[in-house]
């Protein structure tokens, strides 16, 4: 997955990676890399106790303005498209996060009560999320908050105006069996459109 993701963002024109990992996952992603010849220059940079102190590891590598793009590593079918428009986007509106309406009925639940909400005011969030590195660096020197679930959440509590864009119904997030099995299924069709 990790292999796919950085395929994907090596498009970008002067691009710098850094892939943040558990220390244990360590020697076991430089075996992969070993075995598969993957040759994409990389910093490998030791992950915190939770994502945000992941990103605040990560970003302590940035010393040059320019744009950052976080990336969720179980999100490698992201296009070379959708990362082209966060980056073109951030580049004149300070950020970009990307994505998708909601096609299933919402519910807000709340103990043992729950309500039906209005799904058209809501959005899944994905990644890409792209910020031009002084917001987000700024953004990082805070401490770490419950409410930090993506890093639009990190940026908004200092009171910016997060931007989003269309995302993609194939960026999809590979968290299960099932999540894998799709994945498969988008790729090969992928290849069927190729040829």
């Amino acid at each position: 997955m990790l292999m796919h993701a950085f395929e994907a963002f090596s498009q970008v024109e002067d691009a710098e990676f850094v892939l943040i990992l558990n220390e244990d996952w360590h020697q076991h992603w430089n075996n992969l890399c070993q075995e598969y010849a993957f040759k994409i220059p990389h910093r490998l940079v030791v992950g915190g106790l939770t994502r945000f102190h992941s990103v605040q590891a990560g970003l302590t590598l940035v010393s040059n303005p320019s744009l950052i793009a976080i990336h969720d590593a179980v999100r490698p079918l992201v296009s070379a498209e959708l990362i082209q428009s966060c980056f073109k986007i951030a580049e004149f509106k300070s950020c970009a996060v990307p994505v998708i309406p909601f096609t299933d009925s919402i519910r807000y639940v709340s103990g043992p009560h729950n309500k039906t909400v209005a799904r058209e005011q809501y959005r899944a969030v994905q990644t890409p999320q792209v910020f031009k590195s002084n917001l987000i660096l700024q953004a990082y020197r805070q401490s770490w908050e419950e409410k930090f679930t993506d890093d639009s959440s990190v940026l908004e509590s200092l009171g910016y105006p997060v931007i989003l864009i269309p995302g993609e119904t194939e960026n999809i997030k590979i968290t299960s069996p099932n999540d894998l099995q799709m994945a498969e299924i988008i790729l090969k069709n992928r290849v069927k459109k190729a040829l």
